[in-house]
């Protein structure tokens, strides 16, 4: 029996092989295809959880505010007449710009409430004195007059309060979802080096170009070659785990008189509050605004004074919890718990689920020379750790920069999340905290009562980079010759083809 001619291949161990140079260069591509599209296949997994548990919250949040409007439109004609039916677009106007917020707009929602209790302060009091000539300076006066005189009682401060937390809250934890999914799937698409294609092929596929193809990776091997692959993913871990941690904790805010589903599913109920108490303050109003701010012309065109008549009161009524948040709140902390170490024990998952690991005995395994026991110790996880990876030669001077991103864009995250368990929109707080405006009545503190930022025309706003979705990568030991027998230069690559169909894919 012949033995092989010896071929100088650049990536296995030199001795005899069925391998040519060519062969080994395209099993070489082979193997980083399959490891990459297992690395895809475990990304779409996490990914395809991330996307249902934001779809899930997201018709949640959008259903309990859709069911404060459709209340307040059956609700308000027949409760305040006219206040309501000339207002309509005002109340519209509103849960538009609620609903832009919530999904990403870069508007500012204080500045949004004081605005609208402005305008509303202005048409309301003008339909309730259709007798007076109210022009545009002394309907300015009015507004000045508005904080001290509090018209609308205390909702709108009530509302202020409130909606912030919650809007931000669930806002923040569902861009959470957003911005880990989009991280997932950015990291997916980062391309394997050429190194780590180098220690694949010699994992995978070296044990057949010597002949010895039933011997399988030793686990341990395939630990450090991925280790080694998958260094920079494994940095993502710290960011990664306090980006899951902010979600967990932002969900405290979820449950309360000041959560998630008892205000933005209420919205209508601090309304309809504040019109019952401008109705009740009207005289006592219209007394205080003439003192301040002179007797305005009658209107000789106008009506008498409408009629002071009372309507249906519409009494504020809490909100049961349906039970459906606290499922999804629980489900997700449950699936967030499990992929908390998803970064650090890809190459162990992908060793043990994806890869032919051996399960004989220590010295039975391929070692990445020959069948034998693997002696080196197994790397840390990250970058830092792979300096004397005896596997793949890793530069931990140069990060991969796609993935340096993706761990600022974890970081970004992480704290809009802990500025919203705080109650604080990250994009807007060192703004103008004045959220009482015209007919508010609420003071703030000074130094959180800066009037430097303005707030965005509708026109101008831009979403905010994770708004949600639209509705949203040594000498070689010889073998003996009778191991693989000399065939016909002809028949290699055939051969070769039948040897990998019969041993399958390493990579399932």
């Amino acid at each position: 029996m012949r033995d092989l001619k010896r071929e100088h291949l650049r990536i296995c161990p030199q001795g005899y092989t069925c391998c040519t140079s060519e062969m080994e260069e395209n099993l070489a591509n082979r193997s980083r295809a399959e490891l990459e599209t297992a690395l895809r296949d475990s990304s779409r997994v996490l990914q395809a959880m991330l996307a249902t548990q934001l779809r899930s919250f997201d018709d949640h949040f959008q259903h309990l505010l859709n069911d404060s409007e459709r209340t307040l439109q059956g609700t308000f004609p027949g409760a305040f007449g006219e206040l309501y039916a000339q207002n309509t677009k005002a109340f519209r106007d509103l849960y538009a710009e609620l609903r832009l917020y919530y999904r990403g707009a870069n508007l500012h929602l204080e500045e949004t409430l004081a605005e609208f209790w402005a305008r509303l302060l202005e048409r309301l009091f003008k339909q309730l004195h259709p007798q007076l000539l109210l022009p545009d300076d002394y309907l300015d006066c009015l507004g000045k007059q508005a904080e001290a005189l509090r018209p609308f009682g205390e909702a709108p401060r009530e509302l202020r309060l409130r909606a912030t937390r919650a809007f931000v809250a669930a806002r923040s934890f569902v861009q959470g979802l957003g911005v880990a999914s989009d991280v997932v799937r950015k990291v997916a698409q980062v391309p394997l080096g050429p190194e780590c294609s180098r220690a694949v092929m010699k994992l995978v596929y070296c044990a057949h170009c010597l002949g010895v193809p039933g011997a399988r990776p030793c686990p341990d091997y395939c630990r450090n070659v991925l280790k080694g692959c998958l260094a920079n993913q494994a940095d993502l871990d710290a960011e990664w785990r306090n980006l899951l941690d902010s979600m967990v904790l932002i969900t405290d805010k979820f449950w309360g008189t000041s959560g998630v589903e008892s205000v933005i599913g209420s919205v209508h109920t601090w309304l309809a509050e504040a019109i019952n108490a401008l109705q009740d303050n009207r005289d006592t109003l219209t007394a205080k605004v003439i003192q301040g701010c002179g007797n305005p012309k009658v209107n000789p065109q106008g009506s008498g004074p409408e009629e002071k008549r009372r309507r249906g009161k519409l009494a504020p009524r809490e909100r049961p919890p349906s039970g459906a948040l606290e499922k999804l709140v629980s489900e997700a902390k449950a699936q967030l718990r499990d992929v908390q170490d998803f970064w650090i024990s890809l190459p162990g998952t992908l060793c043990s689920e994806k890869m032919a690991l051996s399960t004989a005995s220590d010295d039975r395994c391929w070692n990445g020379m020959a069948r034998g026991r693997y002696l080196p110790e197994v790397m840390g996880d990250g970058l830092a750790n792979q300096i004397n990876n005896p596997e793949v030669e890793v530069d931990i001077t140069k990060p991969d920069m796609t993935i340096r991103q993706q761990i600022m864009q974890l970081k970004i995250m992480t704290n809009r999340l802990r500025s919203a368990y705080n109650g604080n929109d990250v994009d807007f707080q060192d703004a103008s905290d004045d959220g009482s405006g015209s007919g508010s009545g609420d003071g703030c503190p000074d130094d959180r009562c800066g009037r430097g930022a303005s707030r965005k025309s509708s026109s101008s706003r831009t979403p905010l980079t994770h708004a949600l979705p639209g509705l949203s990568e040594q000498e070689g030991q010889k073998t003996s010759a009778a191991s693989c027998p000399q065939p016909p230069t002809f028949l290699l690559p055939f051969l070769l083809s039948l040897a990998l169909t019969v041993a399958g894919p390493r990579w399932r």
